[in-house]
């Protein structure tokens, strides 16, 4: 049976499953706390609609779908997290959840629906198969442990990107950009999934203004996320930007995000610049960070080898699956 979580108070089923299969899926990446997962319920991402369902099993719950539904783009998309009770898949829990997604897809007139799993569980790839989905897009997980191994590489490395970059100022922030560089800052984030490796996904480049972007960033502020930025300004414009993801609540993690460079800035190390300023003041501002952990296409080959240079190394991977109706 599958039921609508319709109150905060059903939150703590919910967790539980999503912790237990998290940690089978990235045990070496600590889990959100109940206070976050109660915040992120409480206060979804402005312009993204949210509804949770809980799968029972003999009454009791054991499996979660949440379905986010884009309300200002990506009109024919919806993502899709479901997660299982390790202990409980195979009952047909999953098949009922994903069932559902696809009975709000219709209704909603949607097209699409994304989700994603970890490559090293089998199961979660023939799940997806079994379902209709097809494998769209492959990316890599890699971790930069800290402090890192070689500091005086970074040093090397960040002081020779300097020397290609000399007309460009280095701006950092975190939070909402300063008032000067946000509507350029939003202009690059709106242009990051034209540039991404995206494979086969359905998925349309964001909408992004100044107010949006102001918007969001207040709701992490809420929700106790926290995103160090820096970006590369040329002529009173950012025109190479690159975030720091993470969380009050977990110091010692975060996720390395985007990193763009405007095509016509290109060629002037100007990505390795900032990412290295990032990862520095990531660190003064985060003492406690012990690692972090980014994504990248395969065939984001760039990003892999700057990645690289800078000691992250693989320790997994994901597959992104869409299911088109």
């Amino acid at each position: 049976m599958v039921v609508s979580v319709e109150a905060l108070g059903e939150a703590a089923d919910a967790f539980e499953i999503d912790r237990a299969a998290w940690e089978m899926d990235y045990p070496d990446i600590p889990h959100p706390t109940l206070r976050e997962f109660r915040k992120d319920l409480a206060l979804p991402d402005p312009g993204i609609e949210t509804e949770h369902y809980l799968g029972l099993l003999d009454g009791v719950a054991v499996g979660h779908l949440a379905i986010q539904i884009p309300r200002r783009d990506n009109l024919d998309n919806l993502l899709v997290k479901l997660a299982v009770h390790p202990a409980r898949r195979r009952c047909g829990v999953g098949r009922a959840l994903f069932g559902r997604a696809v009975q709000r897809a219709r209704e909603l007139g949607r097209k699409n629906v994304a989700g994603e799993s970890v490559r090293h569980q089998v199961a979660g790839s023939a799940f997806a198969t079994a379902m209709g989905a097809t494998a769209v897009l492959d990316e890599t997980r890699s971790r930069l442990d800290l402090p890192p191994g070689d500091p005086g590489r970074l040093d090397e490395m960040l002081a020779e990107a300097r020397e290609h970059a000399s007309d460009y100022r280095v701006v950092r922030w975190d939070g909402v950009p300063p008032d000067e560089i946000i509507d350029s800052v939003a202009v690059m984030l709106g242009s990051f999934l034209g540039e991404a490796p995206l494979g086969d996904l359905a998925w349309e480049a964001m909408n992004v203004d100044a107010d949006r972007l102001r918007e969001d960033e207040r709701r992490r502020i809420e929700r106790g996320r926290i995103v160090y930025n820096t970006g590369a300004v040329h002529d009173g414009r950012v025109v190479a930007l690159t975030s720091i993801m993470g969380s009050l609540a977990r110091p010692e993690h975060a996720w390395q995000s985007i990193t763009l460079v405007d095509p016509a800035h290109r060629g002037h190390r100007l990505g390795l610049l900032v990412k290295l300023v990032n990862l520095a003041y990531a660190r003064e501002r985060q003492p406690g960070l012990a690692a972090i952990d980014t994504f990248n296409a395969g065939s984001n080959e760039h990003m892999v080898r700057i990645n690289r240079a800078m000691g992250f190394r693989p320790v997994g991977a994901v597959s992104y699956w869409q299911w088109t109706g």
